[in-house]
C-alpha cells in the first residue's frame, strides 16, 4: 500500500480537465447514462486499479468491478468497469487509461526481472532506483511493489549509502575508514552501505565496518568470484549489485550470491495496453 494523498488525485484530473470536456459538452450527451470498461489487451500486472477506483469517485463513477494492484492479468480480461453519466465517463476516461496504462508496464516489466532473477537464485530480491520521472513516486512505487520488488531508496532522508562522490569530501577511502565507527556509532539503528568499484576497496570497507557493500557495474563473472571470496571473511554482510542490470542479464547477477539486484531497468520501456470501450446504457 503507497499512501497517495486526495490533492495528488485531484491534481491527476485537473490536468486533462482543466474546466471543461468541450467535446462532450457541445455534443449535448453530457446526461446519458453509459458504462466504461478497461481491459488488458496483453498479459501483465496489474498496478494503479485503486487510483481508478478513486478517480471514479471524485467523478461519480459507479465501481461495478476491479481487480487489486499485484493481480496477474489475462489477455480480454476486463480490470476495472463503472457506470455514470457520459460527462463523468469521458472526464475519467484518459487519465484512468495513462495511469493504468504505464502502472502496469511497469508492474509487469518488475515481475519479468524478478522472475528472471530467481531462476539464477531463487532467494534474490531486487529493489528499484529513485530513478524515476520527478513527480510520479508515488504511482512508480506502487507499481514495482505491484509487480514483486521494493524501493531502494525512498530519498535521501531514511538510509545510509556513501558514495564516492561523499568520500571525495573526506580525503577519500582513508578518510572514510577513519570515520567509519563514528558513523555506525551516531546513526546505530541503521545499516550502513558503502558503493565500491573494485574488489580491493569493498575488502576495505567491509573489514571498516560497513553493513553492506554496494557494487556498480561489475561484470557477473567477476562478481561471482568477489562475493565468494568476501563471504568467507564476512559471512554476515549484506551484498549488492548495481549499474546497468536488466532483464537481459537478471540470471546471472543473481547466480553471483548476491542478497539483492538493484536496477532502473524496469521504469523504462512500453506502457501496456489498456483497451477502453464506453458504451451507452439503457
Amino acid at each position: 500500500m503507497v499512501y497517495i494523498a486526495d490533492e495528488t488525485i485531484d491534481r491527476f484530473i485537473k490536468e486533462d480537465v482543466p474546466y471543461i470536456d468541450l467535446t462532450t459538452t457541445l455534443l449535448g450527451i453530457g446526461k446519458e447514462q453509459g458504462r466504461i470498461e478497461f481491459s488488458a489487451r496483453e498479459d501483465g500486472v496489474l498496478a494503479g486499479s485503486e487510483e481508478v477506483l478513486r478517480i471514479f469517485q471524485k467523478l461519480d463513477i459507479k465501481a461495478v468491478k476491479y481487480l487489486e494492484s499485484g493481480a496477474a492479468l489475462k489477455k480480454g480480461e476486463v480490470i476495472i468497469a463503472g457506470e455514470g453519466k457520459a460527462e463523468n465517463l469521458h472526464m475519467a476516461w484518459k487519465v484512468c487509461q495513462n495511469i493504468l496504462e504505464y502502472c502496469c508496464g511497469i508492474a509487469s516489466r518488475t515481475r519479468q526481472l524478478l522472475d528472471k532473477a530467481r531462476e539464477g537464485n531463487p532467494s534474490i530480491e531486487v529493489v528499484a532506483t529513485r530513478k524515476i520521472f520527478p513527480g510520479t513516486k508515488e504511482l512508480s512505487l506502487k507499481s514495482i511493489m505491484a509487480g514483486g520488488a521494493y524501493p531502494h531508496r525512498l530519498g535521501l532522508s531514511e538510509t545510509i549509502l556513501i558514495f564516492r562522490q561523499h568520500s571525495n569530501f573526506m580525503g577519500g577511502q582513508e578518510g572514510l575508514v577513519q570515520k567509519m565507527a563514528e558513523i555506525k556509532k551516531t546513526a546505530c539503528e541503521k545499516k550502513v552501505i558503502v558503493e565500491v568499484e573494485g574488489f580491493n576497496e569493498a575488502v576495505r570497507m567491509a573489514s571498516a565496518g560497513a553493513d553492506g557493500i554496494q557494487f556498480d557495474k561489475v561484470s557477473p563473472a567477476e562478481l561471482k568470484e568477489w562475493v565468494e571470496k568476501i563471504r568467507e571473511t564476512y559471512p554476515g554482510i549484506i551484498l549488492i549489485a548495481a549499474g546497468g542490470i536488466n532483464q537481459g542479464n537478471a540470471c546471472e547477477y543473481a547466480k553471483t550470491g548476491i542478497d539483492a539486484i538493484v536496477t532502473a531497468a524496469v521504469y523504462f520501456g512500453k506502457p501496456a495496453d489498456i483497451k477502453v470501450v464506453i458504451d451507452k446504457t439503457n
